[in-house]
């Protein structure tokens, strides 16, 4: 498989949850985002913002599992949050149950190196780098994980060219195809609807010839 990289420069903290709310609106039950960076990177404030995304509930109490290892989350797609900066071996990811928690949902995996092996080929590495007065967010994978995540952040640069760039986005609702919808707010503006309407992917004929994916769409 392919390995694509995308690159994108955080010049604050908001940039960097901004990201993470990016990443939460393409995230599937069993996706996987290894974030990596040093202490004090923005790993935590990316993974926060993505976890209150999900949940749509901004003030929701996302602590590290620096200790426990482990904290999961019941929204809209499960998410399990992994910190594997105290890990003794990377085996020790079975007694955590993470292939169970992939398919129930997706997970976050902070310090990702320490269970390199582990971890599935389709998983997006999500590394932030210092550059000057911000970080580089630089998001590296290949496969339909990497591709909706993508997707996401050109939907973001999309908005920024609208000057919504700063804009929340939360999930509203799909349909019977592969378009979903989100709502999008930012101060001053009424919030507006933002369509996500991909690339079909067309299946085998499943009635008059046409695929489902073609019948749904229209």
């Amino acid at each position: 498989m392919a390995v694509l990289v995308l690159e994108r420069f955080l010049a604050d903290e908001a940039a960097t949850a901004r990201l993470g709310e990016d990443l939460a609106m393409s995230l599937r039950i069993g996706d996987v985002l290894a974030l990596k960076g040093d202490l004090g990177a923005g790993k935590s404030t990316l993974a926060r913002a993505l976890v209150k995304a999900l949940a749509d509930d901004a003030g929701l109490d996302v602590p590290s599992p620096t200790f426990t290892l482990v904290q999961s989350y019941d929204t809209r797609v499960p998410v399990h949050h992994f910190d594997l900066y105290r890990l003794g071996a990377a085996s020790e990811l079975d007694e955590l149950g993470f292939d169970e928690a992939l398919t129930q949902g997706a997970a976050l995996v902070e310090w990702p190196e320490r269970a390199e092996a582990y971890l599935p080929k389709t998983s997006v590495l999500v590394e932030l780098l210092q550059q000057g007065d911000g970080r580089l967010a630089r998001l590296a994978g290949g496969g339909a994980a990497f591709e909706r995540a993508a997707r996401s952040l050109a939907m973001r640069d999309f908005l920024g060219q609208a000057g919504w760039g700063e804009a929340q986005r939360r999930y509203f609702i799909g349909d019977a195809s592969a378009r979903s919808y989100e709502i999008v707010t930012l101060a001053g503006f009424p919030p507006r609807v933002l369509m996500n309407s991909p690339r079909l992917v067309l299946g085998p004929p499943v009635r008059d010839g046409k695929p489902y994916a073609e019948i749904a769409h229209t």
